[in-house]
């Protein structure tokens, strides 16, 4: 089992960076939101808009440490159509996170699981496994993600983790 050992904490030096774009190819977007998040964003996501005039448009969503924001707004300014950008300050709960592992079918996949309080109130598969092991073995990716769902709670019952 391997553990990521930090503690439950509130992240007080974040930006939510956001920019609407128009004239823009959706196409795109996804690799935007690569190159974001190899630049170190902790999240991107983006929401349909209508903007003035009734043209259509994208709100993009960027979370992010201020440490690291010069990097964002290179990307988003080189990278879209927008021609400005409005930042939020934002602080972020964060929960303690571990990675388990369960033996499937398959062989060992990965859960994340979060705890509140030292309590478990998370868990999900890490989709990527759940992916490669679906497109290896030619069966349907909900199958791999409810299987590795059902024997990480039996899993947890077992260690009494969890009420029966």
């Amino acid at each position: 089992m391997t553990f990521n050992h930090r503690e439950e904490h509130i992240d007080d030096h974040m930006l939510l960076v956001q920019a609407n774009l128009d004239d823009m190819n959706p196409e795109w977007m996804t690799y935007v939101m690569d190159k974001l998040f190899d630049a170190g964003a902790n999240d991107v996501y983006m929401v349909p808009i209508i903007m003035k005039r009734g043209r259509p448009g994208i709100m993009l969503n960027v979370l992010v440490d201020e440490g690291r924001l010069s990097l964002i707004e290179e990307i988003i300014f080189s990278e879209t159509t927008t021609l400005g950008i409005r930042y939020l300050h934002a602080s972020c709960h964060r929960l303690a996170r571990e990675f388990e592992h369960v033996e499937t079918p398959w062989g060992p996949l990965t859960v994340k699981v979060g705890y509140h309080a030292g309590k478990l109130v998370q868990f999900a598969p890490e989709f990527k496994e759940c992916e490669h092991v679906a497109r290896m073995h030619e069966v349907p990716l909900k199958m791999v993600y409810e299987e590795v769902r059902l024997l990480f709670l039996q899993q947890q019952r077992q260690k009494n983790a969890l009420p029966l």
